[in-house]
């Protein structure tokens, strides 16, 4: 049986590879054994990268939330408890962004959760 090579699968994906180092630095997107490293570990660290930001993103609702709140004379955990006790389902995205662009209705809701 005669020996056959699959020349156009292989060339594509190496050619795959070198496309997505491209802006990679010096022989890191030129050879193709050391743009398959790095390209691999990109694409590790930006599986990990999408999930941190949901959890920095989190973090810097809950600070924006605690630093309106606290002008209104209340914490933040004692806030969240009475949202859940009154029975208000709304995110902490929603409670920043409000707390941000419109003072007036934060304070709103924070006075009638004191209540």
């Amino acid at each position: 049986m005669p020996r056959t090579k699959n020349n156009v699968a292989s060339r594509r994906r190496r050619k795959k590879i070198l496309n997505m180092a491209k802006g990679y630095w010096g022989s890191r997107s030129k050879v193709y054994t050391v743009a398959k490293n790095h390209v691999e570990k990109g694409l590790v660290h930006s599986y990990n990268d999408r999930k941190l930001k949901k959890r920095t993103f989190r973090s810097l609702w809950i600070v924006r939330i605690n630093a309106a709140v606290r002008e209104h004379g209340m914490s933040y955990s004692k806030f969240i408890n009475a949202l859940n006790k009154k029975g208000i389902e709304i995110n902490r995205k929603v409670l920043a962004s409000l707390a941000v662009e419109n003072p007036q209705a934060f304070a709103e809701i924070v006075s009638f959760v004191k209540n």
